[in-house]
């Protein structure tokens, strides 16, 4: 009986002391930013629901890489979770590029109604591919940095623009149309925007302006090129170690996680832009330039960004979701009454 009871008393005292589940997920994000603090309290709620069973750790500012590096990891298992925007998740499935086609949106209600409608089919790709999405997010409108002002898309093709090292596509598709890109890994550009090596970066305010970017490109170009979307994914087998009576509950929190860090990035991106303007508390030369292209620049912007568009379809966004995205976008703008595109700079600050 005595042996009984210790053994008893063993196995409860190992059933306390039983070690979280860990899962490590990496972001971009700096440890100050929004989006970190978002995630950060994203992990507490969730201890709080396992009871202090599951243990988020989170590498923020890019410590295990850019996110195709991220991607790498996740496939390999050294890592379970990652904050990625849409570039990292296109490298999982094609499919989220459909969310980001240049030029495709005007604002973020258009945006809005058509993820609203898409992202069932986003998610089964994803969790096809061994993903389950905790939740959609924002990262801002992708504007074009640069060291010399732009006005048009041909003063852009006379830059060394950044893009994504690893994506031959996206590269292909750039040099095709007559720009000059340098692919890099994101955690490079600051280093060689410095050494002179990069002239023009295509980044949402709100990162430029927490990294200070804008120092090194101090002109942006009020094109809205693309909304930036991003989301929380975790591997499904990490996922499905956890009990599930807890994944409900952490799938709500992650929600709000997300719709609060939607309403934030949101919020802020047009401060930030009025920030980088009114320059660094005293360093006064390092202040941002909004260049803003007249009516017949922006036309030619449109005219000979959608003719890109086959290309496209072809080769970086599946035609079935390219195709749906543009019908759920028009639908919305048949409803709705025509509204002039929200510009990326506080007008008010000209």
């Amino acid at each position: 009986m005595i042996r009984r009871i210790l053994s008893a008393a063993i196995w409860c005292g190992l059933a306390v002391v039983a070690p979280a589940q860990k899962i490590d997920m990496a972001t971009l994000a700096p440890a100050d930013s929004t989006w970190y603090k978002v995630m950060e309290n994203m992990g507490a709620e969730w201890k709080k629901i396992s009871n202090g069973g599951v243990n988020l750790v989170i590498h923020a500012g890019g410590v295990l890489g850019d996110e195709p590096e991220c991607v790498r990891r996740l496939d390999h298992h050294s890592i379970q979770a990652a904050g990625l925007s849409g570039a990292g998740l296109s490298d999982i499935d094609p499919g989220v590029s459909c969310l980001q086609i240049p030029m495709m949106f005007d604002s973020y209600e258009e945006l809005d109604y058509v993820r609203d409608r898409i992202t069932p089919k986003l998610e089964a790709r994803l969790l096809q591919k061994g993903y389950v999405v905790l939740a959609w997010s924002d990262v801002g409108w992708v504007q074009f940095f640069s060291t010399t002002p732009v006005q048009r898309l041909d003063d852009l093709r006379k830059l060394r623009l950044f893009t994504w090292a690893g994506d031959a596509t996206e590269e292909e598709l750039w040099r095709a149309t007559g720009f000059r890109v340098v692919p890099l890994p994101a955690t490079d550009i600051v280093t060689q925007l410095k050494m002179h090596n990069l002239d023009a970066v295509p980044e949402t305010s709100l990162y430029a302006e927490i990294t200070q970017l804008y120092s090194l490109t101090p002109y942006m170009c009020d094109v809205k090129w693309a909304p930036l979307v991003g989301a929380t994914v975790i591997s499904k087998q990490a996922w499905e170690a956890i009990p599930t009576s807890q994944r409900g509950p952490m799938l709500a929190a992650a929600h709000r996680s997300g719709d609060a860090l939607k309403a934030d990035i949101r919020a802020q991106g047009a401060r930030a832009v009025a920030t980088m303007m009114a320059g660094q508390p005293g360093k006064k030369s390092v202040k941002l330039t909004v260049t803003h292209p007249d009516a017949a620049a922006m036309a030619e912007w449109r005219r000979q960004t959608e003719a890109v568009y086959p290309k496209m379809k072809e080769k970086m966004v599946p035609p079935d979701l390219f195709a749906e995205v543009q019908k759920l976008r028009d639908e919305y703008r048949s409803q709705h009454a025509a509204k002039t595109p929200e510009p990326a700079a506080v007008r008010g600050t000209r």
